[in-house]
């Protein structure tokens, strides 16, 4: 195994205790699960894409320590859209002492504000509308059905983006997906920005709903793909929580219950970075014992949690395993 950089270094020296201790365990029990050839899910909810989380996700993936990724909507657009757009970005660093009347003012300055950040409407939403409903209606007029991320691959792959890009093409982690063909799920799509625009061209009648698959039919291929790369384990890494996370470790419990194949395996690793608190009955704030309940987690899974900010523990934890 290739000899750890200076931030593993500095990660397995100061990183000793509480969340910090949790954030090296769960990176070493992923590279053990990588060792041992199992594969690994990635889980993206929340604004990652936004966040640049590209910047060192593509190299997880150009280096095959991802296997397949289940995403929100918002993050399957939002890296194409800072691939194209990055200059037009704004960052509000003192959002938290913004009025309403700032905030209205920002919109009608077609900003839309996630956190500090925030995306151009016109730059980003409407150039990549523009480009994406062509692929979309040749799709529709074929007689094509595809799934929301395939659109997506078809689109970077097609090169008509390319005069667009405003940042390097390897951060962009929708770039190495669609180069590797990566498999992906991206449950909830149609509460996106660009599932909202997809449901405007069928209601005016210039698409067909059906020529976009649905999250049943993410679900059956997710079945398939889960039940013929077992052999080794699949590993769950999840950042955040909400539908990116629920949705994809799901298909356990559904094929042995309900499909009763009950050689079924369970996940064989989980971790998941969450600053979200058990007391609400979140699912994103549920303790990894609770999923031995539900049938996704068996009592010996290697379980992780690390209770802090995404934005901060993901690259450190991908840092460590690409020897950083």
């Amino acid at each position: 195994m290739k000899s750890k950089g200076e931030i593993s270094q500095f990660l397995e020296k100061h990183f000793l205790h509480f969340n910090a201790a949790s954030l090296v365990d769960a990176a070493k029990g992923y590279e053990a699960q990588l060792e041992q050839g199992s594969k690994m899910l990635v889980s993206l909810a929340g604004a990652m894409s936004t966040a640049e989380l590209g910047k060192i996700f593509s190299e997880m993936i150009r280096t095959e320590k991802v296997h397949i990724i289940s995403c929100t909507g918002a993050n399957l657009e939002e890296d194409i859209m800072n691939l194209v757009a990055h200059s037009h970005y704004k960052r509000v660093p003192h959002y938290r002492d913004l009025t309403p009347q700032d905030e209205w003012d920002l919109l009608q300055n077609g900003l839309n504000r996630v956190t500090d950040t925030c995306i151009p409407e016109e730059e980003a939403f409407r150039r990549l509308q523009e480009h994406i409903f062509k692929i979309w209606k040749q799709a529709d007029e074929n007689g094509e059905r595809l799934f929301p991320h395939e659109f997506m691959y078809r689109l970077l792959l097609s090169g008509v983006l390319e005069e667009h890009y405003e940042i390097d093409i390897k951060d962009s982690w929708m770039f190495a997906a669609a180069q590797a063909n990566l498999p992906m799920v991206v449950p909830g799509w149609e509460d996106s920005t660009m599932g909202n625009i997809f449901a405007s061209y069928v209601i005016k009648g210039q698409l067909k709903a059906s020529t976009m698959k649905s999250g049943i039919e993410y679900m059956t291929f997710l079945a398939e793909w889960y039940k013929s790369n077992s052999k080794n384990g699949i590993g769950f890494f999840q950042i955040g929580g909400g539908i990116a996370g629920d949705f994809p470790i799901c298909v356990v419990p559904m094929l042995y219950q309900d499909l009763e194949e009950t050689d079924t395996p369970f996940w064989s690793y989980f971790c998941q970075i969450s600053d979200s608190t058990t007391s609400y009955g979140s699912y994103s704030g549920a303790v990894p014992n609770e999923k031995i309940t539900w049938g996704k987690l068996d009592i010996g899974t290697p379980k992780f949690i690390i209770e802090s900010d995404a934005t901060i523990v993901a690259p450190l934890v991908f840092a460590y395993l690409l020897n950083m």
